[in-house]
C-alpha cells in the first residue's frame, strides 16, 4: 500500500473511529481482560485499532479490513524518573513486518522529559520518510491524565508541535471545559488531520457524546477513544453510537437515543 492508501484503511470520506487497546503496558486496565472478544463485539463501528505488537501478532482475521495502528512506545506512567512518560519500544522497521498501516508515539510537551520524548517522534517521523507507513503522534501537555493543564493554549502548542514534528495525524485531548470554539482554534491551528481522544472513563454516556459532537462540530477528522468504550458496561453500544456521530453526523441526543434503544 501507499502512505495514503495506509492513512485511508483509517478514514472513511475523511473522517475516523479508532480503537485505542494498547493501555495494558502503561496503566491497570480493567477491562480489556479479553481484547479479542471486545474486538469481535465493537467490530461494526470502528475503522481501526491502536495495539501494541504482541496483540497485533495475535488477532488474525478481527482486523482484517480495519486499520492497524502499532504502538511503537510504552507510555509509562507508573514510574518516576527518567523511565518516566514515554519509553521507545519498537520502529518502522517492525510496523512493515507486521504489516501495520501507521505507528503511534506519545509526546509530552512541558513533562520533565520533554527533551529525550520529542526527539523520539522526530526520530520516529524521521524514519517513515523513506517508508509507506505514516505516523500519528498523540500529543498531551505534561502527560497522560493530567487535565487540569489541558488547556486551550497548551493544547494547541503540543497539537501544533506534533504537526510541525511532521506526523501525518495528530491526536490529542479536548480542553478541559472547552467550547466548540476553542476546540476549533486548536483544529485551525493545525495542517493536518487530529483526531480527539477520550481519555479516563467519564461514567456519562451524555457527556461523552456531547465531547465528541462538539469535537466533529470543531473541525476533527474523527476520535481515538478507549476507556470510555472498553470500560463501559456494553462496549458494543457506545460504540455504535460514537460511530454515528462522527460517520451519520448524529447529534449527541441522537446517539444517546441510540444507546437507550440497544440496552433495552
Amino acid at each position: 500500500m501507499t502512505r495514503e492508501e495506509n492513512l485511508e484503511t483509517f478514514f472513511r470520506d475523511g473522517r475516523t473511529v479508532i480503537l485505542p487497546i494498547d493501555h495494558a503496558v502503561a496503566i491497570p486496565t480493567p477491562g480489556l481482560e479479553n481484547p479479542f472478544r471486545l474486538m469481535e463485539q465493537v467490530n461494526p463501528y470502528v475503522n481501526g485499532y491502536v495495539m501494541n505488537l504482541g496483540l497485533a501478532l495475535r488477532s488474525g482475521d478481527l482486523v482484517q479490513g480495519k486499520g492497524i495502528c502499532l504502538r511503537t512506545d510504552v507510555y509509562n506512567t507508573r514510574t518516576q524518573g527518567a523511565g518516566a512518560g514515554s519509553i521507545g519500544t519498537y520502529g518502522i522497521d517492525t510496523a512493515e513486518l507486521l504489516g501495520a498501516h501507521a505507528v503511534m508515539n506519545m509526546l509530552f510537551p512541558f513533562s520533565e522529559n520533554e527533551e529525550a520524548i520529542t526527539q523520539a517522534c522526530a526520530d520516529l517521523v524521521h524514519s517513515s520518510l523513506d517508508s509507506e507507513v505514516p505516523t500519528i503522534i498523540e500529543t498531551l501537555p505534561y502527560g497522560l491524565g493530567q487535565t487540569d493543564k489541558y488547556t486551550v493554549d497548551n493544547i494547541r502548542f503540543a497539537a501544533r508541535l506534533a504537526a510541525e514534528l511532521g506526523a501525518d495525524v495528530v491526536k490529542t485531548a479536548f480542553p478541559t471545559n472547552g467550547t466548540v470554539d476553542d476546540m476549533k482554534s486548536i483544529v485551525d491551528a493545525v495542517f493536518v488531520p487530529l483526531i480527539v481522544l477520550g481519555g479516563a472513563a467519564m461514567g456519562d454516556d451524555t457527556g461523552l457524546f456531547k465531547m465528541v459532537e462538539d469535537a466533529m462540530k470543531a473541525g476533527a477528522a474523527g476520535i481515538a477513544i478507549g476507556r470510555n468504550v472498553w470500560q463501559h458496561p456494553n462496549p458494543a453500544a457506545v460504540a455504535r453510537s460514537l460511530h454515528a456521530i462522527v460517520h451519520e453526523e448524529a447529534s449527541a441526543l441522537e446517539a444517546l437515543a441510540l444507546m437507550k434503544e440497544a440496552l433495552k
